[in-house]
């Protein structure tokens, strides 16, 4: 069984940043891709970024490009979301997720394909 927890949400004004950590445990082994999600009240949970465990490719959404990098630390087994210049329409449950096989591989920003997620945390930004 393999766990993720999210840490690092929280309040914070627009403009602000903050760097989101997710933390794999259990039976950790090396994964094929982690990415992060978030819903916003009302909305359906919608792709972030992602990262491939080997090599470090990176996938972002558009709406979070040039604002957003994630990164990973395989020792730990940890994934990074840093989030700059942030906005209230950020404001969102955030999830982290994994895929242990590599289905991700058809597409990094399809929630079905990943195999793992976190309970959330969550991000609040004020105007």
């Amino acid at each position: 069984q393999v766990q993720l927890v999210e840490s690092g949400g929280g309040l914070v004004q627009a403009g602000g940043s903050l760097r989101l950590s997710c933390a794999a445990s259990g039976r950790t082994f090396s994964f094929y891709a982690m990415a992060w999600f978030r819903q916003a009240p009302g909305k359906e949970r919608e792709f972030v970024a992602a990262i491939r465990w080997s090599g470090g490719n990176t996938y972002y959404a558009d709406s979070v490009k040039g604002r957003c990098t994630i990164s990973r630390d395989n020792a730990r087994n940890t994934a990074y979301l840093q989030l700059n210049g942030l906005e209230p329409d950020d404001t969102a449950v955030y999830y982290c997720a994994a895929d242990r096989i590599g289905r991700t591989y058809s597409g990094e920003n399809r929630e079905v394909l990943y195999d793992y997620w976190g309970q959330g945390t969550q991000v609040t930004v004020s105007s």
